[in-house]
């Protein structure tokens, strides 16, 4: 398979928030396959823009391939990192309102999480290619602050290091006047949420030709 981006993610291991995240967005990245989603009016709609990426937790933002590095060499990178870096836990996640969009985020104390984040960001950026610019003007539409406007300009993303905030994404941008409504139903389908919240692996996925993003590989952090 031939991908034009890849990216660092977590992916809930094999149970029910797998399965529901995958059949509620429509697209499961770990199998590659689209799902039947839930018969919820709107659905499909709320859903359309995260539903490319697959339900999962960003933790090195899509990036190209720098000239000089290939996959291949990128996967060693990723098996050295994560036998040097160590798991992460919170107290749980829950479902909350991000600005106007749904997703799952995690309750107590975020900084293990962060670790590992900022690891996968700095330890990788060799292999990331530097944002053209028409994207780093995309970026800037969103009246970025003077330090998210530095993390963009060192790491390619502004939402990076003290900026990042983790979360598992279920909708896109949804009227003021609908959030409560997608909340009721998300909880209406939501398995129970795992507590404590463990990430003690990450994964390597490619945005294929179509656009969808798929699992490459997961990897234990064993550090």
């Amino acid at each position: 398979m031939s991908y034009t981006r890849f990216a660092i993610y977590y992916l809930p291991p094999e149970g029910s928030l797998a399965d529901f995240g995958a059949a509620w967005l429509g697209w499961d990245c770990v199998a590659g396959r689209d799902l039947v989603q839930p018969d919820v009016p709107g659905l499909d709609d709320v859903t359309m823009t995260p539903r490319k990426y697959g339900f999962h937790g960003t933790l090195k933002p899509p990036f190209r391939l720098a000239e000089g590095t290939d996959l291949e060499g990128l996967c060693v990178a990723m098996t050295r990192m994560t036998q040097a870096c160590g798991p992460a836990q919170s107290d749980g996640l829950a479902l909350t309102s991000l600005g106007r969009f749904l997703a799952l985020t995690p309750s107590g104390d975020t900084s293990g999480i962060a670790r590992v984040a900022a690891t996968c960001v700095e330890v990788l950026d060799a292999f990331r290619a530097p944002p053209s610019p028409a994207e780093l003007e995309r970026r800037r539409k969103a009246r970025l602050s003077e330090r998210q406007e530095a993390l963009l300009q060192r790491w390619g993303y502004p939402y990076v290091m003290e900026q990042f905030r983790f979360h598992l994404t279920l909708t896109g941008r949804l009227p003021i006047t609908e959030i409560d409504h997608w909340i009721d139903t998300a909880s209406a389908y939501l398995p129970p949420l795992p507590a404590p919240f463990v990430m003690d692996e990450v994964a390597l996925v490619g945005e294929r030709e179509d656009g969808r993003f798929e699992l490459i590989q997961r990897y234990t952090l064993a550090g």
